[in-house]
């Protein structure tokens, strides 16, 4: 089913939703919101043309239920569904049971879905297009016994790997026999609980790689571009939490290598709508070495970077997509231009081993400047409920040069109070300040090594003195205007203790 598409339901929930809605309403779209219990009142359910709610609070009860989601496109009268990212986005069983209820599904086929989505399967098809795979194996076997030998075969380091897996679910490194049981165990764990499939993978971990993504885009015409590369490496538990385009390493030559051979890997596999080809990269310049990682089938997290730099709006573009239409834009007239770093800002603790965090937003004011963009899911007095990724807000700060980037994230955070439960601010001011990564001389095992450093330097932060100033301006009830005597005593900050006190 194709064609000129009316109203879209977003399956997914916080900022990724309200992304959507609005690319859905610039595009003259209805929008339809799903959500669960505990987010009857998030920002999404209001911002939507329709809210259908899904039931209970647990994500297998509401956002990962297959058939509560089918129920609420076809009861709002939808047309199409996007998935956004986590969740249903890469669940090619999802995708079918769109296209069978007669809707249109915003991204690419389920058959696609299904093979990029199998480790194996993808290794082999990035290997017949002609890319370089990293050493491993999924063994037929799935004892710890048979998956330890392919370890020992594969070698250490070795990486253990939900086969359903992404987003640093379900995986481990192991550094030798030691301890390789529990690592399998863990995996096997939360890959079933995070995918529904303990099938695990083994992987040889390169030696102090770098993680460089390239996100491309094809249509059903049989055009395939690619936008570009996301530098990914600052990551913690193979999480990603700052990223930026262009990458600080890649030379004219590497990036134009890297950025074939993800379109020829598209095109190969039939590929449609937006995606992003995952490379570990060894060493630097024109000699440098890409691996293929993995294919995510869907809009990435980080996808702002690339809006940024491209001036793309790629997901206008997945909807002008999925109703059929041919790409806008050609390889030769995409190009880059200056420099984005998206930091995602976590409610976590990094002083407690990055333990989520729950609770109610009392103070919650986004920065208003030149170059800064925020992709956020939430409001002040939102609650982060315990039920899903801890994700309050993605900000993007976009300039001419790389210094000037992280220059404005720097201060675009430290004017961004969040009050009320723990938050990451402070940690990513300190990885932003490191000069590893202000030298660009990151790589993937970055955060393992610097972590207590950087918790330490997060613990000794002074917090901002704007994030003081507007928790206490922010205190619940009705702010005094300065008109008279009384009212200026009634205004004085310390006197106001109900939002926050000393």
């Amino acid at each position: 089913m194709t064609g000129p598409l009316k109203r879209v339901l977003i399956a997914n929930r916080g900022e990724i939703a309200l992304r959507v809605i609005r690319a859905c309403a610039e595009a003259g779209l209805e929008s339809v919101a799903v959500y669960s219990e505990a987010d009857a009142r998030a920002p999404h359910v209001a911002a939507a043309d329709r809210a259908v709610l899904l039931g209970p609070a647990p994500a297998l009860d509401s956002y990962l239920s297959i058939p509560r989601v089918i129920a609420a496109a076809q009861s709002s009268g939808a047309d199409a569904v996007h998935p956004g990212y986590g969740f249903l986005a890469e669940n090619a069983a999802f995708a079918r049971a769109c296209l069978d209820a007669g809707l249109v599904f915003v991204g690419p086929p389920p058959a696609v879905i299904a093979l990029m989505g199998s480790k194996p399967a993808a290794r082999e098809a990035a290997r017949k297009a002609g890319l370089l795979i990293v050493p491993g194996d999924t063994p037929a076997d799935q004892s710890n016994a048979a998956i330890a030998r392919t370890v020992s075969q594969v070698g250490f380091p070795a990486l253990i790997k939900a086969v359903a897996g992404g987003g640093g679910k379900g995986m481990r490194i192991v550094a030798g026999p030691a301890g390789l049981d529990e690592a399998i165990d863990a995996a096997r764990r939360e890959a079933a609980a995070a995918f529904g499939d303990g099938t695990l993978y083994v992987e040889r971990a390169l030696q102090r790689p770098r993680h460089v993504e390239i996100q491309v885009f094809a249509d059903r015409h049989g055009h395939a571009v690619h936008l570009f590369e996301r530098e990914c490496s600052v990551q913690r538990r193979h999480q990603k939490i700052i990223e930026e385009s262009p990458s600080p390493v890649l030379s004219a030559a590497l990036r134009g290598r890297m950025g074939s051979a993800a379109a020829a890997l598209a095109r190969a596999v039939g590929y449609r709508n937006a995606g992003t080809v995952e490379f570990l990269l060894e060493g630097d310049g024109n000699a440098a070495t890409f691996y293929f990682l993995e294919m995510n089938t869907r809009l990435q997290v980080e996808h702002p970077v690339t809006e940024a730099v491209t001036g793309v709006d790629l997901v206008r573009a997945q909807l002008l997509e999925a109703a059929g239409q041919p790409l806008p834009w050609s390889q030769s007239r995409l190009s880059l231009r200056g420099h984005a770093i998206e930091c995602r800002v976590y409610a976590e603790d990094p002083a407690e081993g990055f333990l989520p965090q729950a609770g109610r937003l009392l103070c919650y004011r986004q920065p208003s400047m030149p170059g800064i963009r925020i992709d956020a899911g939430v409001v002040e007095g939102s609650e982060i409920p315990v039920y899903y990724d801890p994700l309050i807000a993605k900000l993007i700060a976009t300039a001419e040069t790389r210094d000037t980037a992280i220059d404005r994230a720097r201060l675009a955070l430290r004017h961004f109070p969040i009050l009320g439960i723990r938050t990451n601010v402070s940690f990513l001011l300190a990885v932003l300040d490191h000069p590893r990564f202000r030298e660009g001389g990151v790589d993937t095992q970055f955060l393992d090594r610097e972590a207590a450093t950087l918790v330490e330097a997060e613990r000794a932060a002074v917090p901002p003195a704007e994030a003081i100033a507007a928790a206490v301006a922010g205190a619940d009830g009705p702010r005094p205007t300065l008109t008279d005597d009384a009212t200026a005593a009634s205004a004085d900050p310390w006197s106001l203790l109900d939002g926050w006190r000393n």
